[in-house]
């Protein structure tokens, strides 16, 4: 770890963070939720907040994955999803629907505002994010895809977006 210059969990709690937050909308398997904690402290992002029936830390599954991201990564439960995106956009936060939706913007073309909360919304491996939560999102974004599959893993769709926002916003 000294060779590649990587903080420790303390240091990295005190490092000041990128001004994204990802919320994590009824994801139902663990494995995901772990992967997602780690490309979230790979990019030193504010918060995850879990909703609904996402499984929340402790637990083997999550760690396995997580590698020990469950205790750099700031995180809390939230049950509704609509509550805490309701929350961010009163404070100014900038709210993105992750999915494809009729009139979403593809990843590529979208122009981040510096200085403001982006707070990134990941849906159901399944379902996707809900309706309910797309319609209060400031935003829909939609990860350009030319193969045959209609869409990526949550957690991989989570390290393409977080990839994309974190070049734009790169200290």
């Amino acid at each position: 770890m000294d060779e590649l210059n990587r903080l420790g969990v303390d240091d990295f709690k005190a490092a000041p963070k990128s001004n994204i937050v990802l919320v994590l909308d009824n994801i139902r398997s663990r494995n995901n939720v772990g992967a997602i904690f780690r490309t979230a402290d790979a990019f030193r992002i504010e918060e995850i907040v879990l909703c609904g029936i996402t499984p929340t830390p402790p637990h083997k599954d999550i760690h396995r994955t997580a590698l020990g991201a469950t205790e750099s990564v700031s995180w809390r439960y939230v049950n509704a999803t609509s509550e805490v995106i309701k929350e961010f956009r009163k404070t100014g936060a900038h709210c993105y629907a992750i999915e494809q939706v009729q009139g979403a913007t593809f990843l590529d073309a979208l122009k981040i505002i510096p200085n403001q909360k982006a707070v990134l919304v990941m849906g159901n491996e399944v379902q996707g994010v809900s309706q309910e939560v797309i319609d209060i999102c400031n935003t829909a974004v939609e990860i350009p895809q030319l193969g045959t599959k209609h869409s990526l893993n949550v957690a991989t769709s989570a390290g393409v977006v977080l990839w994309h926002f974190f070049m734009q916003l790169r200290p």
